[in-house]
């Protein structure tokens, strides 16, 4: 695709500017805003997102934005990125190194790049459409598992799935799999595209919570898509599953239909 090596060195540009953000405020005694959908916020979300948006808005004027912080901007263009500034706020919060911030580049709806930077871990993953996925610049490659019964699953939190049917879902994957693991936000995906975590099932998110995670994970060899096995794209509706195996994909799947039938 014509620029993606350019638009490539912006997205990293944005996750250096992020960095230093990050660290001025990690395990700070930071203020805690509640907002509309009882979500924290802190001043690190709201500068860290501020910081790459003024770099977007310079530098690819064309382009659109989607923020979790502050809003859309340019939505129609062919090309917005989509801004996750602090993704597991909470436990950015409480001191925990599993957050991170999510950028992603997505071409008529289309993730195309995505990165996953830890900034106090160092650590930053990246996916690009049709290239092999890196961390800190090695490329990564997804484990076999052929079975969810040999699996092991990570979720956010039990409390995602607030449907009786999502709740079905969960426990159902949660008593198939071999080891449930729990509370480490996006981090799990760059888990799964490590090698180290076989699957994550999730729902209720919004784009900016996954956008970015897509390239990453098929860059690995993996596979990400919504609960009917669709590709993702920025307009789905949140229900997500990533697996290191296609085969233990299409056993997530399965699982996940026959509860919810």
């Amino acid at each position: 695709m014509e620029n993606l090596d350019h638009f490539l060195e912006i997205a990293h540009k944005l996750a250096d500017t992020a960095r230093p953000v990050v660290h001025q405020y990690y395990r700070t005694p930071v203020a805690v805003d509640v907002k509309a959908d009882a979500s924290p916020v802190t001043i690190a979300d709201r500068e860290v997102e501020t910081a790459m948006r003024t770099i977007l808005i310079a530098e690819l004027p064309d382009h659109g934005i989607l923020g979790e912080e502050h809003g859309r901007h340019n939505i129609d263009a062919d090309f917005v990125w989509v801004l996750d500034p602090i993704d597991g706020t909470k436990s950015f919060i409480a001191g925990k190194p599993s957050f991170a911030t999510l950028i992603a580049l997505c071409h008529k709806g289309v993730p195309v790049i995505g990165i996953i930077d830890q900034a106090i871990t160092n650590e930053r993953w990246v996916g690009v459409m049709g290239r092999a996925s890196t961390m800190n610049g090695d490329e990564i490659n997804a484990r076999e598992c052929e079975t969810l019964d040999a699996a092991t699953f990570f979720t956010t939190a039990p409390e995602l799935f607030r449907t009786d049917a999502s709740a079905r879902a969960y426990k159902a994957v949660s008593n198939k799999c071999r080891q449930p693991m729990y509370g480490v936000d996006a981090y799990a995906y760059g888990l799964v595209a490590l090698g180290f975590a076989d699957t994550v099932v999730e729902c209720g998110l919004q784009a900016y919570d996954f956008c970015a995670l897509v390239p990453v994970v098929e860059g690995a060899g993996g596979v990400m898509t919504d609960w009917q096995g669709k590709p993702l794209t920025i307009f789905s509706d949140g229900a997500v599953i990533a697996s290191g195996d296609a085969r233990c994909h299409q056993d997530v799947l399965s699982t996940i239909r026959a509860a919810t039938v």
